[in-house]
Parts: C-alpha cells; sequence; structure tokens
C-alpha cells in the first residue's frame, strides 16, 4: 500500500500490479463515458444502491462527466485494454456547508473483487482527496456489502452513521446503508508513520 501525499504526485495513467495480471489507472475523461455506462450496466444492481443517482442512465452518467469538466469530481479508472474494471470517483461541492468534505465511491467488477482492486481505488481516491485539501471523507454503501467496508475500514475509516430503510432497489425491498468517515489529517499521519508516502 503505498500512496504519495504531495500535491502534484498523481501520475496517470500509471499501471498497477494485480493478482488478476496488470492494470491501468487513469483519469475519466467524457471520451470514457460509453465504457463507464456498459461497465455500470454489466454491476449487480444492488452494486449501485449506495449511489444518490442511477448511474446506468445516460442523463447521469452526462451529468458525471459535466461534473469531471466543472472540478467537482476526479473519477479514476481501472482499465485493461477499452474494458472499464473499476472505478473510484472523489465528490466534492466547494460551494455548500461541507465543502470540507469529500465523498469516496468506489465500485469494482465482481470478477476482481478480492484481488486487491477495490483497495488500489479506495487508496487512489483517498490520496487525491487529500491533494485536493479535503478534511474528511465519507464513503456509505449498503450495510451486507461487508468486502467493501472491511476495504475501508483498513484504511481507517470508521462508522459513523446508519441510515435505516434509506434506499429502495427495483422491487421495492429497503436498504440500511452505513455512513463511513475517515479525518483526512489522521489518515495523512497514519499513513506517513507506516512510511506510505510514494506512489503506487
Amino acid at each position: 500500500m503505498t500512496i504519495t501525499l504531495a500535491s502534484s504526485s498523481r501520475n496517470y495513467p500509471r499501471t498497477v500490479a494485480n493478482s488478476d495480471g496488470d492494470i491501468e489507472l487513469r483519469l475519466m475523461t467524457a471520451y470514457d463515458a460509453p465504457a463507464v455506462l456498459a461497465f455500470a450496466k454489466a454491476l449487480p444492481a444492488h452494486d449501485l444502491l449506495f449511489l444518490p443517482r442511477d448511474i446506468t442512465e445516460p442523463k447521469v452518467m452526462g451529468a458525471w462527466v459535466r461534473a469531471i469538466e466543472r472540478g467537482d469530481i476526479d473519477s479514476v479508472l481501472a482499465v485493461r485494454g477499452s474494458t472499464v474494471l473499476g472505478c473510484a470517483a472523489v465528490i466534492r461541492d466547494p460551494h455548500s456547508w461541507s465543502g470540507h468534505v469529500a465523498e469516496l465511491r468506489v465500485l469494482v467488477t465482481p470478477a476482481l473483487r478480492g484481488s486487491g482492486l477495490g483497495q488500489h481505488l479506495a487508496q487512489e481516491g483517498c490520496a487525491l482527496a487529500v491533494e485536493r485539501g479535503q478534511e474528511k471523507i465519507v464513503a456509505q454503501m449498503t450495510v451486507d456489502q461487508r468486502g467493501a467496508i472491511a476495504v475501508f475500514q483498513a484504511l481507517g475509516f470508521r462508522p459513523e452513521a446508519l441510515l435505516s430503510k434509506h434506499v429502495k432497489d427495483r422491487q421495492g425491498q429497503a436498504h440500511d446503508l452505513v455512513v463511513l468517515s475517515n479525518d483526512v489529517a489522521q489518515f495523512e499521519a497514519q499513513m506517513r508513520a507506516y512510511g506510505v508516502t510514494e506512489a503506487f
């Protein structure tokens, strides 16, 4: 686990080793929207419940791209060839009362869960939030997504809230969301303590 915390350290594209073979990390652009849309549509619907909007809808994907272009979102894609295998998004709202808080969202194709890709993407998102000057990072997921929760907890995230029956799936069944958070100063200090100061 290696993160560079200096402000100009994120270099893309970059290749990272994975148990399933090398994967390229690069920043998402408008050009990637069709591939990301295909990736989202291939995910189990349950995986998308923690997102405030359905990213399998082209109009939502368009809004995501526009937010990237405005600088409100940083999105890192994990790709092999032309196929998107995962993504991390760091969402900021500089005009809100919570402008110091970033939300981190991570999605990984089911075939690569447990391979370390989710952890790579979560680390990358945290590093980007640090570089953007965010003071707090939050992430949310359904309570049964134990693997995802474990990835975030390994990075120092702790449960902050439980939102009971907060989302409904396409069958109308309600699900609880757990909100995890991480203080950026503590995260940075922890990474430095472990000697995590270089790029992946």
